[in-house]
């Protein structure tokens, strides 16, 4: 059995329970696809005035060396393969935002934390590049 397909039956067992196949996995997701709106899950630059920044969790999902060499004020670092794993990190409460150089990276991240029941987490739409040039607010 492939990484990924034992990935997949963790995510089917904590999705629909301990019986669950990779049919009832592709359910859930076909689910999710249907019911999340095409702005679900996403934040852009330019929302991120000064009263939503401050009041955001920010978490930077690059690799811990792009992080020391620079990220947003106040972010915290989980490498984006890790977010599933410490899922239990991320506030429940209040709004958390994903972010890597371009939000592709983060985006599968935030995939997975949905998936995972944490409908508060959104991925920053052109990462933190996007936030460097578009952001409506930068301290």
């Amino acid at each position: 059995m492939s990484y990924f397909t034992r990935l997949m039956a963790a995510f089917a067992v904590s999705l629909v329970g301990s019986n669950a196949t990779a049919d009832d996995l592709g359910d859930e997701i076909i689910g999710y696809m249907d019911f999340a709106t095409y702005e679900s899950g996403i934040i852009l630059p330019q929302q991120l005035t000064q009263d939503v920044f401050d009041a955001v969790t920010f978490v930077d999902t690059r690799d811990s060396a792009q992080f020391e060499e620079g990220t947003l004020p106040n972010a915290i670092n989980i490498e984006w393969r890790e977010i599933p794993a410490r899922l239990d990190e991320l506030p429940e409460n209040g709004m958390v935002v994903l972010f890597c150089n371009t939000g592709s990276l983060s985006a599968q991240a935030t995939f997975a934390a949905r998936l995972m029941g944490r409908e508060n987490v959104l991925v920053l739409q052109s990462g933190r590049n996007g936030w460097l040039v578009d952001a409506a607010y930068k301290p």
